[in-house]
């Protein structure tokens, strides 16, 4: 069970979340940088194993969520696939329509290098109680779903 804290003013609330989320951008650097990989490319790569399921994702798909022009997708793609990390196949019921699914091997890499968070992850989370986790998974789906609301607002206006 966690330790009674006190509660953060907005400021220090605003301080905690900004250093979640930059240890979690250095990560993904630092995944990029290991794997010899762009930044994008990994951005792109955590969205086809993220959202691609069994049917994969399109290219438009990887546009929108990444804000990318089709020739920067089409880049990244195309180093993606000569690393071996994806492959592009034709919609087996619309054969204009391209598809990206990840390749094993990318979801091992994901996972040698990722485990470890998850680790971590599961060691914090063992802290809380079950009526604590519940309000933290509330607040950051809130704060997620907003978040992409605002981006898509930004992007659109």
């Amino acid at each position: 069970m966690a330790e009674q804290q006190p509660s953060p003013d907005s400021r220090a609330f605003a301080l905690l979340l900004q250093g979640l989320a930059s240890e979690m951008n250095l990560l993904g650097h630092d995944f990029a940088a290991a794997q010899g990989l762009h930044s994008t490319d990994v951005q792109a790569l955590l969205a086809i194993l993220r959202t691609g399921g069994g049917q994969g994702v399109t290219p438009g798909r990887l546009r929108e969520e990444l804000a990318l022009t089709s020739g920067a997708v089409t880049a990244v793609l195309d180093r993606l696939e000569r690393a071996g990390h994806v492959r592009r196949t034709r919609d087996a019921a619309d054969r204009r329509q391209v598809r990206v699914q990840h390749n094993p091997g990318a979801t091992r890499m994901a996972g040698r290098w990722f485990g470890p968070v998850a680790e971590r992850t599961e060691l914090v989370r063992s802290e809380f109680s079950e009526a604590e986790l519940a309000v933290v998974v509330r607040f950051l789906g809130r704060m997620t779903a907003e978040l992409e609301q605002l981006r898509t607002e930004r992007r659109e206006g």
